[in-house]
This record gives structure tokens, sequence and C-alpha cells, in this order.
């Protein structure tokens, strides 16, 4: 299937968000941004870099900005989806009159979104804040090929990985998470590439 079949399967498969979703892909796709598909979503361009994806989630209809942290903001309505996001930021709705009310603030981010990516405007993280946990030290240490797969991820995938090994409480579970991901590793793939 191509990407503007699976678009438009996306929107038409949404039965709790559609009416917010259509009215976010409206604002997004008037301010000019080109409409492509990944990461299982609809995803916003400009110039080939990426500015912007919709999610609709349980709780809501979601506009996410890969560089979000980058955004000035001023009507606070930006959020992280999450603790441990670093570069992403969302704005939620739970009803078409939200969006509505918010049209202009979501057009001015969009905006400056685009002006960013347009720049060449890189969001800069620190190396690795993360402790890996003494499970993947020992795992790495034990098996060069999965340190030398591990090592070749990008930043990001590496730190999803460090996330996923490091939640659970018991030495065995984060072991047993390293084992099933170790394929997956040595693939370069990260824990939601597919």
């Amino acid at each position: 299937m191509d990407g503007a079949l699976k678009i438009e399967a996306f929107f038409a498969q949404q039965d709790r968000w559609q009416a917010e979703l259509g009215a976010l892909r409206s604002i997004l796709l008037d301010c000019g941004l080109t409409e492509e598909f990944k990461w299982s979503s609809p995803c916003y361009t400009v110039d080939g870099g990426n500015v912007a994806l919709l999610w609709g989630f349980k709780d809501s209809a979601t506009l996410g900005f890969f560089k979000g942290v980058l955004l000035k903001d001023p009507a606070g309505l930006l959020v992280a989806p999450g603790e441990n996001s670093r570069s992403s930021r969302v704005l939620r709705f739970t009803a078409l009159s939200q969006i509505i009310e918010t049209e202009a603030s979501i057009r001015d981010y969009l905006r400056e979104a685009m002006e960013l990516e347009a720049a060449g405007a890189r969001v800069d993280l620190p190396k690795d804040d993360l402790a890996y946990p003494e499970e993947l030290v020992a795992a790495l240490e034990d098996d060069p090929d999965l340190q030398t797969a591990f090592d070749a991820l990008t930043p990001g995938r590496r730190r999803g990985y460090v996330l996923h090994f490091s939640q659970p409480k018991q030495p065995a579970t984060r072991q047993s998470r390293i084992a099933k991901s170790r394929d997956r590793i040595l693939a370069g793939k990260g824990m939601h590439d597919r």
C-alpha cells in the first residue's frame, strides 16, 4: 500500500478523534507542509525535514512537534509526551472546540517549527545522561557482537533500549529484556522499528 493510501486508511480508522484529527490535518496542509506516512502515522515535513506528527490516542488527538523543545510556546500549550522526552513536545485535544479556539496558536507553532527546520536548527542534547543497568553492561562485555551493534545504534535508539532495560526492578526481568532484544539490536533496529 502506498503512502497516500496508508494516510487515508489512518484517518478512516480513527473512530474516536476523527473530527479533531481531520481539523488538525487541514491546518497542517494549509500551512504548506507535505504529508507523508512514517512511523504508522501521518508525518508532516518541509523540504524533507520532519516537522510534526498526528496521533489518535485513547485520551486525546495529538499533534506532536519533533523539535518542540525549541519552540517559544508563548501560550504555554506544549507538553512533553513522556517523562523521558527530551526533544519532542505535543498539543493534546479532547474536543474539536479546543482546536478551533487555539487555531491561531497552532498555526504560530507550525510556522515557527517550519522556520526552525528550514534553518537547520538542532536540539542540543547531552551525550548520554543515563546509567546503563548492570545487566546491560555485563551483556555487552560478554558479547562483542552485541557491543558493536549497540554502539552502532543511533543515540535515540540506544536511549530507548537503556530506558526499557532499566525499568524492571528484578535483575532477571532486566536480563530477559536484554536477551529478547538481542536480535533487534544486531539488526540495527530500535525497539519500535519494524
